[in-house]
């Protein structure tokens, strides 16, 4: 946990000095890379809580137990978290990707886990989060795969969790909403890696459904390192372009505090639509930070949530 603060800070101290020693290399300039730095910034606070710290420690219910750092792979990234309600039986999962720009992020941050863990697992449900290789390690379609890896994996192990492998619901918020989208678009990535199909897809505020628009337009530099150049890159990485044909149920929970992030989210909604799937988008009045750290707290964003969680048949 202390190593997380540590790092989060050396980021953001990063961050200033990095904008102090542009200042005399023209405004324009400045103003771009300051909101870039603003970006990331943002990103990192979105997946690790408000004190930059893993967000204190969860109030699971009495008997639960946390299964930490299983592995999906060889790599040292590739793990997952599982919390695990007692006298767990074919219960659904929700199965957690952090975001961080594809750059950042932990499987253990507070906003990734606290409140949704404390309260679906007191509803009987069992709650995965997955760490995955961040850039450059891992570009995202390599991260995508990643993702696709574990939840291979996770419903091969799901049973001897009490769990039902034919019972989840894949979540991700930010980066991790694009990659879960990704996966619900295009289901041949999942195939590779035994995934069997899930009950829905839930995405906390992606910016990132069309990527192509995105690099076309003007845009934070971090996309540019994390999507490179070449333009069939950027559509075979956005998943309003991979969706070709019925997907499953997706939600698409967008900040309208944001400039891009509903706009985004509706268009892939629309055409996920379009090809008669059952999608709809759910905007909200919260920060990017929120969305992630306020879902499982009471209150009706959560409820919305949970209305859609079990129109897919998970319960609760």
């Amino acid at each position: 946990m202390k190593m997380i603060a540590a790092w989060a800070g050396i980021v953001v101290l990063g961050m200033m000095a990095g904008v102090c020693v542009e200042a005399g290399q023209g405004g324009g300039r400045i103003r771009e890379r300051m909101a870039e730095r603003r970006e990331k910034a943002r990103q990192a606070a979105g997946e690790m809580g408000k004190d930059g710290a893993a967000g204190g420690e969860i109030a699971l219910p009495p008997g639960a137990v946390v299964r930490r750092d299983i592995a999906y792979g060889e790599n040292a990234a590739q793990k997952m978290d599982v919390y695990i309600p007692q006298g767990a039986r074919g219960a659904a999962v929700v199965f957690m990707v952090h975001g961080g720009a594809w750059f950042l992020g932990d499987k253990a941050a507070g906003n990734v886990v606290k409140k949704k863990a404390e309260r679906w697992l007191a509803k009987g449900m069992i709650f995965v989060s997955v760490n995955y290789r961040l850039m450059p390690e891992a570009r995202p379609l390599e991260q995508a795969e990643d993702v696709a890896t574990a939840l291979g994996k996770a419903q091969e192990l799901a049973e001897s969790w009490g769990g039902d492998a034919g019972r989840f619901v894949v979540m991700g918020h930010s980066a991790g909403a694009h990659l879960v989208a990704l996966l619900a678009a295009a289901p041949e990535i999942g195939k590779g890696h035994g995934v069997r199909p899930w009950l829905g897809t839930v995405m906390l505020d992606s910016a990132a459904m069309d990527v192509e628009k995105i690099m076309k337009a003007r845009h934070p530099r971090f996309y540019d390192r994390a999507f490179g150049s070449d333009a069939a890159y950027w559509k075979k990485a956005s998943p309003v372009w991979r969706l070709e044909g019925k997907a499953g149920p997706v939600l698409a929970v967008c900040s309208t505090q944001r400039k891009d992030s509903c706009e985004q989210a509706r268009g892939f909604v629309e055409k996920a639509k379009g090809l008669g799937g059952k999608a709809s988008v759910l905007p909200e009045d919260l920060s990017h930070e929120e969305i992630n750290r306020e879902l499982g707290a009471a209150g009706k964003y959560t409820e919305s949530v949970e209305e859609f969680m079990r129109s897919v048949g998970a319960g609760l």
